[in-house]
């Protein structure tokens, strides 16, 4: 039931993290983290897939829990973008401030 409530609010589910259920008494409880930003390590991840298959010109930085990516030719933007749907990294992902 809860996933629902975060799939009709437009929240992906994968950046729910959940533990085993724990039993308190009559009820269960369920203790959801919901996960900001990008970590470090998935983020180098991301930058490595970019410079090894993304075309030349392209840069990755990494700006605190975001990664911004540049480049001179908007073609070459949208192809990162589809290189990047097509691996699941694990997290969601969310393309903003396209030019």
């Amino acid at each position: 039931m809860l996933q629902e409530k975060w799939v009709k609010r437009g929240i992906s589910l994968k950046a729910l993290q959940h533990d085993e259920p724990t039993q308190a008494g009559k009820e269960h409880k369920l203790v959801v983290t919901v996960q900001q930003g990008i970590a470090d390590d998935k983020a180098k991840a991301i930058s490595k897939k970019i410079r090894t298959d993304g075309p030349k010109g392209i840069q990755a930085q990494i700006q605190g829990d975001q990664l911004r990516v540049t480049g001179k030719k908007r073609d070459d933007l949208q192809r990162i973008i589809q290189i990047l749907k097509e691996d699941d990294f694990g997290l969601p992902l969310q393309f903003v401030n396209y030019r």
